[in-house]
């Protein structure tokens, strides 16, 4: 056997994922809270980026990226004239004209130290707002003033606790078990653990704890939503025998079973009907009020309303597209400035191809996010014309397909993104719905989200003597050419939180009885 040298050319194909197009991904997926929190991340790093202004004058010597269309039409095209704008144009150089003089004569600041007394908003509140207009303390608004520091449900029980216990000891136990209340305003902790954890005897840990539930708000520091509903029909005084047993059977009025309930009860329907309004005005969680959360109002990335020639006109929302733009005339300058030093100009270098990456990046997420809209638009134009009946059955292939793009891009794109319509706010993500076949041969396939839709109509449409089981539901669809199986439908109405046959004609029947009382 010989060994030999030898030397061989092999030739292969390989997807690199450089950072320029990591970031592009990155973008395209991101909502615009999260883009324009990297974009101003971005620019503090980058010296040579800047937002674009809002005043177009601004806009001169510095170039911005590529411009593209921030609106196509789905249908027809609206036609135009001009005769708008000469009419305009011609408005304005009459009204200009007339108070060219005006803008001269004006001698509100000529004399600054001249100032117009303020009347105060509030005379009472000059006290407590130092910056309140009228006051002789501040000049302006100070809006961090006027805002009330937010209180807790811990912080709001602590305060009460001094006007309830006068001993230090029992202070302290109190403050523990306040620290145990969770958002709901249930207490989760455990008597016996906190008693030997703080030495104390467990019934007196008890009895702190029921002192604690009579404070504010009301069914507070309860352990089980039968002691939060207790608590408060006790401190409205109708907590009787008959109410105490409709709260003990908390399970039997989930499942609507108002016999069973009469009996335990021993009241009438026109009795259980005033119990069942009385526990349906007690608050189940206490501590919701106060609850501090962040609240983010939904801006749609996309706006869809009608052509004027027909058809949907799709555009971007600019308050949801930064523009970016790079400031050319800084980098000449320092570059020239720089000379010959080579770490200064290989990061000169680095930030503008940085910069580059990102507008053409931002460029396409923008020229993407408009494709697939107008796609989406298309699919579902007799959605948009009347209502989620006609909503049709969509994947993200179909999209895909019809763009030129891959299934994974259309899927990024639609994440955490909405679309302003005529039929309101939706999520992308919502035009995207399994496809469920018809009960004609050849007929077109439904929507599960219209098929939702639907069951959810022919349910409000109940009599208490005409209540649809499941199998009548089927027969309904199958009527309106959907073909559907009897468990598909019990998924359906249990996913839209709506109760079974039975029980909705035990309820129904139970408010017939008391309307006709």
């Amino acid at each position: 056997m010989s060994l030999s040298a030898g030397l061989f050319l092999r030739q292969s194909q390989s997807l690199v994922m450089t950072p320029q197009l990591m970031q592009s991904i990155q973008l395209l997926q991101m909502t615009h809270l999260e883009l324009n929190r990297f974009i101003s991340q971005e620019i503090e790093k980058n010296p040579l980026l800047e937002l674009a202004p809002t005043d177009a004058a601004d806009t001169v010597d510095r170039a911005a990226p590529e411009d593209f269309s921030a609106r196509e039409d789905v249908g027809t095209e609206p036609t135009g004239t001009g005769d708008e704008d000469g009419e305009w144009y011609g408005t304005q150089s009459e009204v200009g004209a007339a108070h060219l003089n005006e803008s001269d004569s004006g001698f509100d600041n000529l004399f600054p130290d001249d100032k117009q007394s303020i009347k105060a908003d509030a005379p009472e509140l000059l006290s407590q707002w130092k910056s309140m207009p009228g006051a002789e303390a501040g000049e302006d608004y100070d809006l961090d003033d006027f805002v009330a520091g937010h209180v807790s449900l811990r912080d709001h029980l602590s305060q009460q606790i001094p006007f309830l216990l006068q001993s230090a000891a029992d202070r302290l136990v109190a403050q523990h078990l306040v620290d145990c209340v969770d958002e709901a305003g249930y207490f989760c902790g455990e008597l016996p653990e906190i008693a030997a954890r703080l030495g104390r005897e467990p019934q007196q840990v008890e009895d702190i704890l029921r002192g604690l539930q009579s404070l504010d708000p009301p069914g507070v520091m309860a352990r089980s939503l039968r002691e939060c509903l207790a608590i408060q029909l006790r401190q409205r005084n109708r907590y009787d025998p008959a109410m105490e047993a409709l709260v003990n059977h908390l399970d039997l009025l989930a499942r609507r079973d108002f016999a069973m309930l009469r009996r335990h009860c021993g009241v009438g329907d026109e009795d259980l009907l005033d119990m069942l309004a009385e526990i349906r005005a007690l608050n189940p969680k206490p501590g919701a009020n106060f609850q501090r959360s962040a609240s983010e109002t939904i801006s749609p990335d996309v706006l869809v309303f009608p052509a004027a020639g027909g058809g949907w006109k799709i555009e971007l929302n600019p308050d949801t597209l930064p523009r970016v733009l790079i400031d050319r005339e800084y980098f000449r300058t320092v570059s020239a400035s720089c000379g010959r030093q080579k770490d200064d100009q290989a990061f000169l270098s680095d930030c503008m191809q940085s910069a580059n990456w990102l507008t053409r990046s931002l460029d396409q997420r923008a020229k993407t996010i408009l494709k697939v809209a107008t796609e989406i638009a298309r699919q579902q134009d007799a959605f948009l014309t009347h209502g989620v009946d006609h909503l049709r059955p969509l994947n993200l292939k179909t999209v895909a397909d019809a763009i030129k793009m891959h299934e994974s891009t259309v899927s990024r794109v639609t994440s955490n993104k909405y679309m302003l319509t005529p039929r309101g706010l939706f999520e992308l993500k919502y035009f995207f719905s399994v496809s469920i076949g018809s009960a004609d041969e050849g007929g077109d396939s439904h929507s599960a989200e219209a098929v939702r839709h639907r069951i959810r109509a022919l349910i409000a449409q109940e009599t208490p003597e005409a209540v649809l089981s499941d199998d009548d539901i089927v027969v309904s669809l199958k009527k309106g050419g959907v073909d559907l199986a009897r468990r598909t439908v019990a998924k359906y109405r249990e996913a839209m939180d709506i109760p079974s046959s039975v029980q909705r004609r035990r309820e129904k029947r139970a408010m017939a009885k008391f309307a006709t009382a």
